[in-house]
């Protein structure tokens, strides 16, 4: 799977796990130097509070369009230190 923003690759792994639709990239996977601390956090009933990242490439910032959980819930710990996206990003195999 890949995570394209504004012509480039964001993410990429073959080890993401879906859910509720959303492909989750192992942390590892992230090029990290498109990606910036926001400090939007959103609340999820079962995965716990969500912190997101604004992704900026060539001078362009699609602000929260990243996701992830630091501290899931017991139910989503399988996710902890894996990113997801939206808001445009194209995910694609």
């Amino acid at each position: 799977m890949k995570a394209i923003w504004n012509g480039n690759v964001i993410a990429e792994s073959n080890k993401t796990i879906n859910i509720e639709g959303n492909q989750y990239f192992p942390a590892d996977t992230i090029k990290k130097e498109y990606l910036s601390k926001s400090n939007t956090q959103t609340k999820c009933h079962w995965k716990g509070l969500a912190s997101y990242y604004n992704i900026t490439v060539d001078g362009k910032t699609n602000k929260d369009a990243a996701w992830f959980y630091p501290e899931p819930k017991p139910m989503a710990d399988k996710i902890k230190d894996y990113v997801a996206f939206w808001k445009g990003v194209e995910v694609v195999e």
